[in-house]
């Protein structure tokens, strides 16, 4: 009889490792929101500059390049010998005290200056569109960034149910309107950008300054420890865990590469070499653009609208990563101290109330450097993303079984495609 039971448990478990379901679809849908920030309102500009047939390219690498940097480091992330440990707990594992500790350091610092910059976004976003489309007075900006970040705070406080039912609803609008609005344009297509043929030398260096852009507008690793972990609680077993997360992150890759790269293309075609330097030069959103040069009521509309559902979705993710960094940082400082001690949910608390008055200051002051405090942590991102893990890969036994695939030297070569590109702008 008992081997009755393990054998229908062994066959129920082989048929949910392949079964699709809602909860994959949530997690697409999540990290599908993490990725898309408010820097999808400026991406055709920065990647389309480059002109028409670089872009294609980049469209060809950058699918690939998002679903192996991601699902490297989430198998980093499972490949613990103690289940339920997130990035930093795997980092000191593999890598020592010292090396956990640094790690876990940089990877705050690369996240939590984002998170200032989406609180702060988030407040000039509603604040336009209020004065702007309702024509209404401008509210207090102190509170006004209050109640929108703490709404934003108090959600995730409800728990990973709910943070994933509304990010739901916040993912699927703002795919359908960005769907809508590629479709919307495909009238005013030109075939000026076509006409545009760059040198050899032009070409590959459009390449190397067009590969960050679109990496980091595809990234959603701030959000993969806290969706790994998801993934082992639902699903129990490592392998199952692993089958489903790699299946998760094809997915939201895919949807990444389809909705974002058309709208991308539908504004390029839509507007002319000349328009998209100016457009840089003026320093304003691709639909705020298009609405200018079209005289469109419509595309003005819904360009808060986009940013607001843009902004929201990610800042869950981002949230996820840097309370992680900071509970990480935490419990590291604190060697003697046993997980059994560790309250949990009081450092959660905690944490939610860092983040609420370190937002909501910067939200008030609103300064203009944080867009130089992002780029410094580009390099950060970079370095975990695609060369921690392959580097892991090449030194830790328990992945020793990913080693000789095609896939890693891919991920690595373009990972030091972006770090070089990154570091060079920053030092210019």
């Amino acid at each position: 009889m008992l081997n009755e039971q393990t054998i229908d448990s062994v066959r129920s478990t082989t048929e949910q490792s392949k079964r699709w379901n809602k909860f994959d679809i949530a997690w697409v849908l999540n990290l599908f929101g993490t990725a898309v920030g408010a820097g999808v309102l400026f991406l055709p500009i920065n990647a389309g500059k480059g002109g028409f047939w670089p872009l294609v390219i980049m469209t060809i690498i950058v699918g690939p390049m998002t679903y192996f940097a991601h699902r490297g480091l989430a198998r980093f992330v499972l490949s613990s010998a103690k289940q339920g440990s997130d990035i930093t707990e795997v980092v000191e594992e593999h890598f020592g005290k010292t090396a956990g500790k640094l790690i876990t350091l940089l990877y705050f610092f690369a996240i939590f200056p984002i998170l200032l910059i989406y609180g702060n976004g988030i407040t000039n976003t509603v604040d336009s569109f209020i004065v702007n489309q309702l024509q209404l007075a401008s509210p207090p900006r102190f509170l006004l960034s209050l109640i929108l970040i703490g709404s934003l705070i108090g959600i995730f406080l409800l728990g990973e149910k709910v943070v994933l039912k509304v990010t739901e609803w916040l993912v699927y609008p703002l795919v359908f309107i960005l769907f809508a609005l590629s479709v919307y344009l495909i009238p005013e297509w030109n075939t000026s950008m076509l006409q545009e043929m760059p040198t050899t030398s032009e070409f590959l260096l459009t390449l190397w300054i067009t590969i960050p852009v679109l990496v980091f507008s595809f990234n959603h690793s701030p959000a993969i420890s806290s969706f790994v972990l998801s993934q082992q609680r639902h699903y129990k077993f490592n392998d199952v865990a692993e089958h489903h997360s790699s299946k998760t992150l094809k997915g939201t890759a895919t949807i990444l590469l389809l909705f974002v790269m058309f709208f991308v293309f539908s504004c390029v075609l839509t507007l002319t070499p000349e328009d998209l330097v100016l457009a840089k030069e003026q320093n304003i959103a691709i639909l705020s653009f298009l609405a200018n040069k079209f005289d469109n009521p419509y595309i003005s509309y819904f360009g808060p609208l986009v940013a607001f559902l843009a902004i929201t979705s990610s800042f869950f993710g981002h949230y996820m990563g840097a309370r992680e960094g900071l509970l990480g940082l935490y419990l590291k400082l604190k060697d003697n101290q046993s997980q059994e001690q560790v309250n949990h949910r009081r450092l959660n608390l905690i944490a939610a109330l860092f983040f609420l008055l370190s937002l909501w200051f910067v939200a008030i002051i609103n300064p203009s450097i944080l867009g130089l405090i992002e780029s410094l942590g580009g390099p950060i991102i970079a370095m975990i993303l695609f060369i921690m893990p392959m580097y892991a890969i090449r030194k830790i036994p328990a992945m020793q079984r990913y080693r000789g695939k095609w896939s890693n030297l891919f991920v690595v070569i373009m990972g030091l495609i972006a770090i070089s590109n990154i570091v060079y702008n920053l030092i210019a």
